[in-house]
């Protein structure tokens, strides 16, 4: 059995791999040693050491104002968290239990053994993203807040497969793991309070010193993946995307943060939309500090970058996803929004502002300004995830843009603890561009689905199925559901006592667009303490076939399968 981590200020991360093939640890690099190559940067799971060495070429002055600054962390934001309990949503001991907890890096492990056979169709490489703190904890940590790691499994001929993770070399990640110490705050799990200010206020005073570089980005890259123009790109909505390659051998090599070739200085939203009939990447960027709080722009399929829209907000908002149609793009503008100045009554700047009407936005697309937007008021509406949406005309001639989300109530429980259980429904929004109005239907009643995917080769156009995990216990999800968006007809697999996942990621056949597909996730058995990759025909919602893996694979977030096809075609910087 594996010992739950313990979470104090001496005591490490271990969750070692379940295979004897564990990855080699070596010493980090030396200070601001940005290079990202594996074989250069293997990386471990450390103990944040306040109390670590700072490197010794710093000058006097530099010296002088870092022993100063630890003086202050120390005391300051000790006596600060002190006064502060934690809830669980913030709570490192609840937060990184179990299968949640954080793994070390694998190499390449070859010649898995497989159960079943995998579809002859199914030649590339299965990726999924997720939160994998290096650093212990100090203080609150969100599961949001962990370092972006990367879970790859390359199916070849002959039903063989093999497997890998490794972290996304943030900025943020190589200088923490060089001074062995947490230096960034973390956004959600530490920004909180007085403490939280301490804690910016501390970061500034040390970027302005020379002790840490903050101008390279300081997001963590482990939400969203999209392979867009030839790379794969790892996203986190609080910096630009990080650029991974994929190795010929199933390996994977983080290229360095991607501007789109100097057209890009803002971060990125976690969910960019790649139209599969245009070939577009569309995406929003929002700004929680100063107006414009959000702007909307798309690239080309040589990655040529739009002009920018500025989209008129009253106030900051988390805006976690967003939908496109073949026209237009769909702007949710909802209850969770940021409030800096929270953190100086000592709260969260994250908040539900209850008095604030949901509403949804409807941009032409390749309009050049916000001036044409036309905003549609959805009541107590609150989705972190938008699945699909796509135009109609209702059978009076009314334009309809139809919204595919899940609804989630109370609107900030994924942030906040709150007595009331989260629920999460599949929803339509039908959003009526000629009279301005709305309506919301829940399509499955009683379950909570989440994380999922539609068809992408149907992304923006009417589709008839959504593929969802079902989010039961929350926030382990139990099986996944394809539901008929039409009927409302639920077809589950579920995965049996003990079992979880996570996001249905859903794959279609390579060649034309009819329904062939399957469903990939992976899945961990608590009980036999055994990860493996599921693959499910889409269809029936029968598993075909399954991959062992050869380490614990924790719980994350968001998946998507490259086709070795498109492999050949990967750009390499």
């Amino acid at each position: 059995m594996q010992a739950t981590p313990s979470f104090s200020s001496t005591a490490a991360i271990t969750s070692p791999p379940e295979s004897p093939a564990s990855t080699k640890l070596h010493p980090p690099p030396s200070k601001f040693n940005l290079q990202t190559s594996n074989s250069a940067f293997p990386l471990k799971l450390i103990t944040s050491d306040p109390e670590a060495k700072w490197p010794s070429h710093l000058n006097p002055l530099q010296k002088l104002a870092a022993s100063a600054l630890d003086v202050v962390d120390h005391f300051l934001i000790n006596q600060l968290d002190s006064k502060f309990n934690l809830p669980k949503p913030l709570d490192p001991a609840v937060q990184l239990a179990g299968n949640f907890a954080p793994v070390r890096e694998c190499p390449v492990q070859r010649d898995l053994q497989v159960l079943g056979q995998l579809p002859s169709a199914l030649r590339g490489v299965y990726l999924r993203n997720g939160a994998n703190p290096m650093l212990s904890p100090a203080g609150g940590h969100h599961l949001f807040d962990g370092d972006g790691m990367i879970h790859a499994v390359t199916l070849g001929p002959g039903n063989r497969a093999s497997y890998s993770c490794r972290f996304t070399r943030t900025s943020r990640l190589v200088q923490e793991a060089a001074l062995g110490r947490a230096l960034f705050p973390k956004p959600i799990g530490e920004l909180h309070g007085h403490s939280g200010i301490a804690r910016l206020a501390l970061f500034y005073a040390r970027a302005a010193v020379g002790l840490v570089d903050g101008s390279r980005g300081t997001g963590v890259a482990n939400a969203g993946l999209v392979y867009f123009d030839g790379r794969l790109l790892a996203m986190s909505e609080d910096d630009l995307p990080y650029h991974v390659k994929i190795n010929g051998d199933g390996d994977l090599e983080t290229i360095g943060r991607f501007d789109f070739s100097g057209q890009m200085d803002r971060p990125m939203i976690a969910h960019p939309k790649v139209d599969p009939i245009t070939g577009e990447l569309l995406a929003l960027s929002y700004n929680v500090v100063k107006e414009p709080y959000l702007k909307y722009y798309k690239f080309g399929t040589c990655g040529q970058k739009s002009r920018e829209v500025s989209i008129s907000l009253q106030q900051p908002t988390m805006i976690h996803d967003f939908a496109i149609t073949e026209t237009s793009v769909v702007v949710p503008d909802h209850q969770v929004v940021f409030k800096l100045s929270e953190m100086v009554r000592g709260g969260s700047p994250v908040i539900h502002d209850p008095n604030k009407i949901s509403r949804f936005g409807v941009l032409p697309r390749n309009d050049p300004d916000d001036s044409r937007i036309q905003w549609i008021h959805v009541p107590d509406c609150f989705c972190f995830h938008l699945w699909n949406a796509w135009d109609e005309l209702s059978s009076r001639g009314d334009k309809i843009v139809v919204v595919i989300g899940s609804c989630m109530s109370p609107p900030d429980s994924i942030f906040s603890e709150r007595a009331d259980p989260l629920r999460s429904e599949l929803s339509e929004i039908r959003l009526n561009l000629t009279t301005g109005g709305s309506r919301r239907r829940v399509i499955a009643p009683g379950m909570n689905l989440e994380a999922g995917q539609v068809d992408k080769r149907r992304l923006g156009r009417k589709t008839q199925y959504a593929y969802l995990a079902i989010a039961e216990p929350w926030p382990k999800c139990s099986g996944m559901a394809k539901v008929d968006l039409e009927s409302g007809e639920v077809t589950k697999m579920l995965y049996g006592e003990g079992r979880f996942g996570g996001e249905a990621c859903f794959v279609g056949a390579e060649e034309g667009g009819g329904g062939e597909g399957w469903l990939m996730n992976i899945v961990r058995d608590e009980k036999r303490e055994m990860s493996e990759l599921i693959v499910v025909e889409a269809d029936s919602m029968k598993q075909v076939a399954s991959v062992r893996l050869p380490t614990r694979v924790p719980y994350g977030f968001h998946g998507t399968f490259v086709y070795s096809q498109l492999l050949r075609g990967q750009r390499l910087c």
